[in-house]
């Protein structure tokens, strides 16, 4: 249906717009968060780490150019016709100046066969100033922004300490949809305050949205968070591999055909996650969602009802 999988994989929607294998290049622009440095809080998400969910990503001691070489020097031998998204991955990528954003997107634009711009923020890091800004680099290059929303449930919202209300998520899309600039939108998944109903309730609410795509994490307990500490001292049930490989198949079948599945599942570093340890094993995550979907004869959509 797309290409030799059952859903709308981000690879699929880069192929065709491209006609390449476009690669991801992990970059850290020197951000903080206003979760972090007072604004709103101080201690951040429950479940983000201190790299600010940004463990892959270069150093920030590099600049930006130097970020993209020494990462295409690494890929370019594998795949040396690839071109190369910029991912500002870490913290909060939109919360600084407006001549300082500017200034760092288009050090990564300039670099050799960078086609692209994927920028993480916070939808309350969104202003007027900022949208009008990114408005300008979607007119030049291919560009998306990803929102961490996680839930829709404020009781999930407190628990994690997201420290804005649905509201502000719902504008930041309709804002950045009015601008014709692609969102992407995180979800986590085995919440310790959700079922799997209140989950599949979000999923059914971002079909209603204008996103262009979904990133689907499963919650990382990883060292030295407060979710860790949560977690030895209220000791919560999480998903093995099958429930998990389940519960991804079903959230396709839900999800609109047309939105781009940018992920559905990750991993922590090694050394840093404490649970669950099985999403170290990517692949075989991965190659269970395909193979459960094509023997139920399932696929993205299937039980989307606009």
């Amino acid at each position: 249906m797309w290409y030799d999988k059952r859903f709308h994989s981000l690879n699929y929607a880069l192929r065709e717009h491209f006609d390449c294998k476009i690669i991801k290049l992990s970059i850290d622009g020197g951000f903080t968060c206003p979760n972090r440095d007072g604004s709103i809080a101080k201690n951040g998400c429950i479940f983000c780490s201190e790299q600010g969910s940004g463990e892959f990503a270069s150093s920030s001691s590099l600049s930006i150019e130097n970020q993209i070489e020494e990462q295409i020097s690494l890929l370019s031998t594998k795949w040396p016709n690839a071109k190369y998204i910029a991912y500002f991955q870490n913290f909060t990528s939109t919360y600084g100046s407006v001549e300082y954003l500017k200034k760092i997107y288009d050090s990564a634009l300039s670099c050799n066969n960078v086609v692209g711009l994927a920028i993480a923020t916070r939808p309350d890091c969104l202003s007027i100033e900022v949208l009008n800004l990114l408005a300008e680099f979607n007119k030049k290059t291919f560009l998306w922004i990803e929102l961490g929303l996680q839930s829709i449930h404020k009781s999930s919202a407190d628990f994690i300490r997201r420290g804005y209300s649905l509201d502000v998520f719902d504008n930041a899309v309709n804002n950045l949809n009015e601008r014709n600039i692609k969102s992407v939108v995180h979800i986590i998944s085995n919440l310790p305050t959700e079922s799997k109903e209140d989950y599949y309730s979000t999923l059914k609410y971002l079909n209603k949205k204008p996103i262009w795509g979904v990133k689907i994490h499963m919650l990382h307990i990883l060292k030295n968070t407060d979710l860790e500490k949560y977690y030895l001292q209220n000791p919560f049930s999480l998903m093995n591999q099958d429930d998990y490989i389940n519960l991804i198949v079903h959230s396709l079948e839900i999800l609109r055909p047309d939105i781009v599945i940018h992920r559905i599942t990750g991993d922590g570093k090694k050394e840093d996650l404490i649970a669950p340890r099985w999403t170290l094993n990517k692949r075989a995550v991965l190659n269970g969602v395909d193979k459960l979907l094509k023997s139920s004869d399932s696929y993205q959509g299937k039980l989307y009802n606009p």
